[in-house]
């Protein structure tokens, strides 16, 4: 017999709760989706094996190691036909990340410039950047690749232009820079003694850049009070390595394109598939941009531009002190899509020439080896590691930047 005070006797455990109760329910539709994906991932994966092996092939990635046999004409590290596959591979992947950083920079400038543009109360400046913007992001990138390279190879600058009296003429910056329809040649650096410290003293003050403008901003935050910013950042920019690079004699030096026979000799070649693909790549994606900036600023309320105004402050300081803190919040989000956009829509390089990822790894050595499926898992990889590195480090970016609640 029971009394009042005794407690209540736990109910059993029934199989019935895996599905009726909202305790377990939710841990059992995980469990059998997993369970459902990892069927299927592994009949796939069976099937793969079993006409691999109808076919007399195997998964083998021992032809990295082999001669690759074949040129790339851009390089960031020494290569010849005598390398390795696996060496033409870190060859296209760099070629692939330099264009995917010079393009995010690029498209970041433009986008945010266009965007702020865009709002102007300048009826003709707000509509240019309107044309930009719509014309930009409404046709295909491959077709804008196509064009800018198609501009840059049809111009009149030959080489051959370089030559005699007029050749002073047609060079640009101080006679350093040369842009013909074979590419732009620009100064190259000479790497001397000491010049591992210039470029060290230059690491450094990009820190003290970061660091002074971390110290500036909580000094603002807690007196009100503004620095002169840029020229502060200026000079720990140049000051600290032009001293270091004097002190030490000058390690390093440059090495001016001159025009021998029929072509340039000395400096740096940067091709006009490098070129094109890198200015289309960056206005295409800095339409899209200039977007995302706009309904950014536009979504944040009229009071905050009014309160600024009222309290004294400028218009450009009102843009960077009050409203865009307030949009980055909105922007970072869909920037990070774009950055990831740009960075695949690099695969296109091959339409203008430009050996990158897709051109080496998965064109010339998926063809010359016959390993199609060793080369298509191995860039699928590799583009999948570049967008997560890239997602990870805007994340952190966007959590550092968002509303801190108490």
């Amino acid at each position: 017999m029971t009394t009042m005070i005794d407690p209540p006797k736990a109910a059993g455990f029934h199989i019935s709760q895996l599905l009726y109760d909202t305790r377990y329910r939710s841990m059992t539709i995980q469990v059998i989706v997993f369970l459902l994906v990892m069927g299927l991932g592994a009949y796939l994966l069976n099937n793969t094996i079993i006409n691999l092996a109808a076919a007399d092939k195997d998964i083998d990635f021992g032809f990295l190691g082999n001669r690759a046999g074949y040129d790339i004409n851009q390089l960031l590290i020494p290569y010849s036909s005598d390398s390795t596959h696996w060496r033409a591979t870190i060859v296209g992947l760099l070629n692939t990340l330099l264009v995917a950083f010079l393009g995010c920079i690029l498209a970041t400038i433009i986008g945010v410039v266009a965007g702020v543009l865009r709002l102007s109360k300048n009826w003709l400046t707000a509509k240019i950047m309107s044309f930009y913007v719509e014309s930009f992001r409404n046709i295909p990138v491959l077709l804008w690749i196509l064009a800018f390279f198609a501009v840059l190879s049809e111009m009149d600058r030959k080489p051959r232009s370089f030559r005699g009296e007029d050749a002073v003429n047609n060079m640009w910056l101080w006679d350093s820079v040369a842009v013909t329809n074979r590419g732009t040649y620009i100064p190259a650096p000479i790497w001397g003694d000491g010049s591992a410290l210039v470029v060290i003293t230059f690491l450094l003050s990009l820190l003290g850049i970061w660091a002074y403008g971390k110290w500036s901003h909580r000094r603002f935050e807690a007196t009100g009070q503004i620095l002169p910013n840029f020229w502060y950042k200026l000079g720990i920019f140049i000051v600290p390595s032009l001293a270091v690079f004097f002190l030490l004699g000058r390690p390093i030096a440059l090495s001016i394109p001159e025009i021998k026979g029929f072509n340039f000799s000395g400096g740096l070649h940067i091709r006009n598939s490098l070129l094109a693909l890198w200015l289309a790549l960056s206005f295409y994606t800095g339409s899209f941009i200039a977007e995302i900036v706009r309904s950014g600023i536009l979504a944040i309320s009229k009071g905050q531009t009014e309160a600024a105004a009222a309290l004294g402050l400028r218009p450009s300081r009102t843009m960077n002190l009050v409203i865009l803190p307030q949009a980055l919040r909105i922007i970072i989000p869909p920037l990070i899509s774009q950055y990831l956009n740009l960075t695949k829509n690099s695969s296109l390089a091959l339409a203008v020439g430009y050996m990158d990822l897709r051109s080496t790894l998965g064109g010339t050595t998926l063809n010359t080896t016959g390993r199609e499926l060793e080369c298509m898992l191995l860039m699928m990889m590799v583009y999948l590691a570049v967008s997560l590195t890239i997602s990870t480090f805007m994340n952190v970016y966007n959590n550092s930047v968002k509303l801190k609640e108490r």
